[in-house]
């Protein structure tokens, strides 16, 4: 028998709840999250930073965000 291999996106730990998604908000400007599946981050567009999943954990903290440029 042979199974399907597994792709980083089949995994358990990949990507962020859709529920939590609808919740979480920028810890720094309190507006709402996008998610980029490539990168596997949530993305705050006013705030202009990416905060990385790990584990399947969103990681809320300023000093762990990516910078992606000023906000539009």
């Amino acid at each position: 028998m042979n199974q399907p291999s597994s792709t980083p996106s089949d995994t358990p730990d990949a990507g962020v709840d859709p529920r939590l998604l609808e919740v979480l908000v920028c810890p720094v400007t309190r507006s709402a999250l996008t998610y980029d599946r490539e990168a596997n981050e949530l993305v705050s567009r006013a705030a202009g930073l990416a905060f990385p999943i790990r584990n399947g954990v969103p990681v809320m903290l300023r000093d762990e965000a990516r910078d992606i440029g000023a906000p539009k």
